[in-house]
């Protein structure tokens, strides 16, 4: 019987996708820390080489909650799985993901379940039922089963629009005060629309993620540059700038700071347009300018002054998928100069792999990759085979890959090594760290490094 304070991970533990940790208040109650879908080629081998299935694969007779960071889909993509298995204890998050939640769940059940509309329907129903709104900063006690006296607050993590990390305080028994964090995807400092992530007080153990625990990210303001110069050479060149992007965080990052290239540089352009093509970002970006009063004071500033970084003159966001169908066509026979931002942000699927099919064998295109590869997938393929002209496989046909193919590392919603390092190394007491979330190489480089400031990291 696993102990109290234990964590048992059901992913996202030696890997990157699948994020799910079950961690014991008492020695009888539990609670899930996400419940996170496996992505790439984590979602079809584990490192066992068995398949790493969505279902709930592990008993659920000790969980009496479920905790969620944030709405990304490998931290919130199995949750129908956890309902269909009886799961109906609380589900506990910050006020912003009690929001988008709903829409995220209802896209995962569209695409990979059911296009029953009844039964998504109910599923959503009694999602929104168990769900249990916490406002950041506030500690909450969990009764739970036979837990008492356990406390749970979330913080600011800036990833994405209603994202925390997660804190979790015994305050009485044999060790009163004692924390346990999880940090669920810490963002970077300085992303556009979202406040810096809070700093940590203290852990006495730290399960923190390791995304980017082996590299550095380009500044910000080099980033803006480098994806300038690769719309003015779209303008140049009369071709489309295709970009992959997730639906929550990326996409409305990306139109604020292609609001700011246009506002300062686009009168020397032709009127290019920007094409929103993603009904799911498109409601997204909707419910971030619904919730403004989490922006930062920068994207406030802006706002106030009469521009609007999330819906600017010339964006066009496309309503349906005929008229999807129409825009595709249009680009593949005229070659437009264009930017187009559309999911998946992977390329696993969604409308941006029409744009791909037809404008990837175009020398005139530009792919720009803004967030992370996953292993497997066919953005990393296209990012590894088209600087050699090679190709890729989407929807069974082998694509010839002729397009600029270019990669910004500062886009990433993920800290970097720097700022994973600052985040443990700026709280007050840290006792033990523990990494998850993060390939192999990303853990033992972050391990190494915080070896070297004597933080215990097993």
């Amino acid at each position: 019987m696993p102990a109290a304070r234990s964590v048992i991970h059901h992913g996202a533990f030696q890997g990157v996708t699948g994020s799910c940790h079950q961690l014991f208040l008492t020695d009888v109650d539990s609670v899930l820390i996400d419940c996170g879908l496996f992505q790439g080629v984590e979602s079809s081998t584990g490192s066992s080489g068995s398949a790493l299935a969505p279902a709930i694969d592990f008993p659920l007779d000790s969980v009496r909650a479920l905790v969620v960071t944030h709405t990304h889909i490998d931290h919130v993509g199995r949750i129908p799985y956890l309902l269909m298995a009886g799961f109906r204890g609380p589900i506990y998050c910050t006020r912003a993901t009690a929001l988008l939640l709903p829409l995220v769940i209802e896209d995962a059940l569209r695409l990979g379940l059911t296009r029953d509309a009844t039964l998504i329907a109910s599923v959503l129903e009694l999602l929104r039922s168990l769900l249990i709104p916490v406002d950041y900063d506030t500690w909450l006690a969990l009764e739970v089963g036979a837990a008492v006296g356990v406390h749970l607050r979330f913080r600011q993590a800036g990833h994405i629009l209603g994202s925390a990390y997660v804190e979790f305080e015994w305050i009485n028994g044999a060790d009163p005060g004692f924390r346990i964090v999880f940090s669920g995807d810490i963002g970077c400092r300085g992303t556009p629309l979202l406040p810096d992530p809070e700093p940590l007080e203290r852990a006495d153990i730290l399960y923190l993620e390791s995304t980017y625990g082996d590299r550095l990210h380009e500044s910000r303001r080099d980033r803006e540059e480098r994806l300038r110069k690769v719309i003015e050479r779209c303008v140049a060149d009369g071709g489309a700038v295709l970009i992959p992007a997730f639906s929550i965080g990326r996409t409305q990052e990306l139109l604020y700071e292609i609001e700011d290239i246009i506002a300062t540089h686009g009168s020397f352009w032709p009127a290019i347009t920007v094409i929103l093509d993603s009904p799911m970002a498109a409601a997204f970006t909707n419910l971030y300018q619904e919730l403004n009063s989490l922006w930062d004071a920068e994207a406030l500033a802006r706002n106030a002054s009469g521009r609007n970084p999330l819906d600017f003159a010339r964006l066009h966001v496309v309503e349906s998928h005929a008229e999807h169908e129409r825009v595709v066509n249009y680009l593949r026979s005229t070659g437009d100069p264009c930017i187009v931002i559309a999911a998946s942000g992977m390329c696993a699927g969604g409308r941006m792999q029409n744009y791909l099919q037809a404008l990837l064998p175009d020398p005139r295109t530009d792919v720009v990759f803004v967030g992370y590869q996953a292993e497997g997938t066919p953005g990393r393929e296209i990012q590894e085979y088209g600087p050699q002209g090679g190709y890729v496989v989407l929807d069974g046909e082998r694509i010839s890959i002729r397009a600029g193919v270019h990669t910004l590392g500062g886009y990433s919603a993920h800290a970097d090594q720097r700022e994973l390092l600052d985040f443990v190394l700026n709280a007050s007491h840290v006792g033990r760290v523990r990494l998850i979330h993060g390939s192999p190489s990303a853990q033992q480089a972050l391990t190494a490094l915080l070896r070297q400031h004597h933080i215990t990291s097993p």
